[in-house]
């Protein structure tokens, strides 16, 4: 009787070749689609937020910097943004860097967007941010070294009771 009833009965699905490829050949025809855009990548702890350094433009710097968070923007930190020389990068410069049929103009992930800046610009702004950090770092030894007036002096015999002791090393990096 079923085979009565399949020759009776309209076929529902057109008759393409992915209609006609068995679910396991279709798995195995998908695996390979995802396999190749994942480049064999199957780490969980990769950085979603890496950018190969060889598609920034010479003279450029690329920095990922909050668009929104839980879902709303902040218009004043857009504003210092913009103050500070950052412009979003445009989607149509690296568009394998959004999924297939994206529309917008910029490049966002979880809640970020990727932005650039001339490099000379951020260049002169790390090294602001280097002088007022030693800076700082000066002004702290300067306190711990100095007692207000009419207080026990903070020495030894001529030498400082707080001893501050400065090092650099490298710092350890996990092995991947």
């Amino acid at each position: 009787m079923n085979n009565e009833f399949e020759r009776v009965r309209p076929q529902m699905r057109p008759s393409d070749n992915k209609a006609e490829e068995s679910p396991r050949d279709r798995a195995a025809r998908k695996a390979a689609e995802l396999r190749a855009h994942r480049n064999g990548d199957l780490d969980d702890g990769t950085d979603e937020f890496f950018v190969e350094p060889g598609i920034i433009p010479d003279g450029w710097t690329y920095e990922w910097k909050t668009k929104t968070v839980l879902g709303a923007e902040d218009p004043a930190h857009q504003v210092k943004l913009a103050r500070d020389g950052w412009e979003p990068v445009p989607s149509s410069r690296h568009p394998e860097m959004m999924p297939a049929g994206y529309s917008g103009n910029e490049i966002t992930r979880k809640g970020m967007v990727l932005m650039e800046r001339p490099s000379e610009i951020t260049d002169e702004i790390r090294q602001m941010e280097l002088r007022r950090a030693r800076l700082q770092v000066r002004a702290k030894e300067e306190q711990l070294s100095a007692a207000p007036a009419g207080q026990f002096e903070r020495s030894n015999k001529g030498n400082d009771m707080a001893k501050i002791k400065k090092g650099y090393e490298a710092m350890p990096i996990p092995e991947a």
